[in-house]
């Protein structure tokens, strides 16, 4: 795998492993094995996830605690995704520290740290679900953005992150799917 930072959080991350390996790149630090799979692992557990194409499995993830799940328009158009990408990184930025970093996973393929602070080429993980299932997660998992690709969804937990979604909403979230029943829609 591929190891590349960016050399404002190289201390953060793993200091002494990408010292002197350190690249400049945007945004994306990808998630060395066994980190990937501690996450990953971690990610399992706690949300009972479990990947399936067809309605009668759905929901996919097990969430505890408020959570809304948005369902995505059909015929969308670019400029929908664009708005999505901007209103994504604006609220992630406004629930982060400048040095805090995301876990930007992309299932069954290489997955990263995420900052929404820095500027980046091309994203590595789109927040629109296009075919695999794109998670965005705080490291501590206290709150996250889950996109489902089949059932064309986005799951967003945790309180703060939820409220700024709905007062937010992009114009790529259509109807609400479900939500916690205990979840104060402000």
């Amino acid at each position: 795998m591929r190891r590349v930072v960016n050399t404002g959080t190289l201390y953060e991350i793993h200091p002494k492993q990408y010292k002197k390996e350190a690249k400049l790149i945007n945004n994306w630090i990808p998630l060395q094995d066994n980190e990937y799979k501690r996450v990953w692992d971690k990610f399992d557990k706690d949300f009972s996830f479990k990947p399936s194409i067809y309605p009668k499995d759905w929901p996919t993830f097990s969430i505890h605690g408020p959570y809304i799940t948005f369902e995505m328009i059909k015929n969308y158009k670019e400029e929908e995704i664009n708005e999505l990408e901007e209103v994504c990184k604006t609220i992630f930025k406004s629930c982060l520290e400048p040095h805090e970093y995301l876990y930007a996973l992309d299932w069954q393929h290489e997955s990263f740290y995420y900052s929404p602070y820095l500027q980046e080429a091309s994203p590595r993980i789109l927040f629109y679900p296009d075919g695999d299932y794109y998670l965005f997660l705080k490291k501590d998992f206290s709150f996250g953005y889950l996109g489902h690709p089949w059932e064309q969804s986005i799951t967003i937990f945790g309180e703060e992150l939820v409220q700024k979604f709905i007062t937010h909403k992009p114009n790529i979230f259509d109807g609400i799917i479900r939500r916690s029943s205990h979840l104060q829609i402000t």
